[in-house]
């Protein structure tokens, strides 16, 4: 995973974090974004994402030899 694509995913999380403590989302509307944020969190720590490999995804730049 490139740092690209760990950015947008961390970003991603801490708008949800914020409309969650904020209160604009709640309930239902809150605990399916909030369990996504969670996987891209994970994700993005780890620096794989597992639905990329079935897709040949590759967003991590190769360094040329």
């Amino acid at each position: 995973m490139g740092n690209a694509d760990r950015i947008i995913r961390i970003l991603l999380v801490i708008i949800v974090a914020v409309l969650y403590f904020t209160g604009t989302i709640s309930g239902t509307t809150a605990i399916i974004p909030g369990i996504i944020a969670l996987i891209f969190l994970l994700t993005s720590l780890v620096s794989f994402c597992p639905l990329y490999y079935p897709f040949g995804i590759k967003t991590c730049k190769t360094k040329a030899s």
